[in-house]
């Protein structure tokens, strides 16, 4: 498969839909929180939502490496077959220790998913459509968690636990054949020398260590460790329904914006100034927030506000992949890293926040925010010298 002269929209949506279904691998047991922990009495229910992430911090940057030798088609295709698979095997509700098993598997299928994605999006669609492409990409996160809690709930209640997992399963069936149908077949997987610990370390180390491949994943760590602890937590500083409107607000007005704003600027300017803007707005966001706590309000729109330019740097994370890598493998390398260093930013951020928040209070939100988005804007601003300077 070459690169494409023109968009393929249909094909370009039904892989969007692919990352819907392997958000739903986190989502459904979100939505089966409370049922579950009443299933496993005394066992961990947390780690039972995180252990599918736990994979992608472990392997993120190796199924980059993986996939190229396999193929994207093929790769796609087997995970969506598999995550069906698990799916209906944990809609049997298994012992505790099984179902642990069956979520560790499918956190290789879920990493199978995120890196092959947007490899495959970048390939059928034309380069002005790129920024576009990849920041409806960037949604299915939270896309994907609002429809798996309003429709989830609604399954649960009429048909009880395994229902859910039943309707997963068969929406990750039915998207692996018309996928199968849908993407061209490409040549022959490529023919590389086999893996080892001493070449994987080597590539790892080259992967890092190129500012061009490595660059939308460690601007994306910043985004990932502050966008979660946010969402996770700063919905609590506020009181009765504020709380409940700021929660509700935030993932929306995020991927709104990423949908909107994101792609006009996109059409306009690189995808790294894009990411540096947003991570500034959220900066000046905290101050804004600073400044005007105490009154409800003004405290709300400036929360909105820190939601709104961290949309920015989701959908310019993940355009920067084609824009800063111009073949497939290098693209494969870039999205398997973002999927490694997103999952640490995620594992790592809410933790943080939540010890700034018990120490210094609402202080501990700007403490939070204005080095990270800092960061995020240094490590940008670094890379971009070393591409220019090579």
């Amino acid at each position: 498969m070459t690169d494409a002269t023109r968009t393929n929209l249909p094909l370009v949506l039904m892989l969007w839909v692919a990352g819907l279904g392997a958000a739903a691998q986190f989502g459904k047991i979100a939505v089966l929180y409370d049922p579950l922990g009443q299933l496993y009495a005394g066992s961990g229910i947390g780690l039972m939502v995180s252990v599918v992430g736990i994979v992608g911090l472990v392997f993120g940057a190796t199924a980059g490496l993986i996939v190229q030798r396999i193929g994207y088609r093929r790769v796609l295709v087997a995970a969506l077959a598999l995550g069906a698979v698990i799916s209906a095997v944990q809609a049997t509700l298994p012992g505790y220790g099984l179902m642990m098993l069956t979520r560790l598997v499918e956190g290789f299928s879920h990493l199978a998913i995120v890196v092959a994605g947007p490899v495959l999006i970048a390939r059928v669609t034309a380069p002005r459509h790129f920024g576009a492409a990849m920041s409806l990409w960037s949604s299915f996160f939270g896309v994907s968690f609002a429809l798996t809690a309003s429709l989830g709930m609604a399954l649960v209640s009429a048909w009880g636990t395994a229902s859910l997992f039943l309707a997963h399963a068969g929406f990750m069936a039915v998207l692996a054949l018309v996928l199968g149908l849908l993407i061209p077949k490409g040549g022959r997987p490529v023919n590389l020398p086999p893996l080892s610990l001493k070449s994987l370390a080597r590539q790892h180390a080259e992967i890092y260590a190129s500012p061009r491949i490595a660059a939308p994943a460690l601007g994306f760590m910043f985004y990932t460790a502050m966008y979660v602890a946010l969402l996770t937590l700063l919905p609590a500083q506020f009181s009765g329904a504020d709380r409940v409107m700021v929660a509700t607000a935030m993932p929306l007005i995020s991927i709104v914006v990423s949908l909107t704003l994101g792609v006009l600027l996109l059409s306009r300017i690189e995808a790294v100034a894009v990411v540096q803007l947003g991570f500034a707005l959220a900066g000046a966001s905290a101050l804004l927030l600073w400044a005007v706590w105490g009154n409800a309000g003004a405290a709300m729109v400036a929360a909105l506000l820190i939601a709104a330019a961290m949309g920015l740097v989701q959908g310019a994370s993940f355009a920067s992949i084609p824009q800063l890598n111009q073949t497939h493998d290098d693209r494969a390398y870039a999205a398997g890293a973002i999927a490694q260093l997103g999952n640490l930013g995620t594992t790592s951020g809410t933790p943080v926040l939540a010890g700034l928040l018990s120490a210094f209070a609402i202080y501990g939100i700007y403490l939070f925010v204005l080095p990270l988005a800092a960061g995020g804007i240094a490590i940008t601003w670094w890379l971009a010298n070393r591409r220019r300077m090579a």
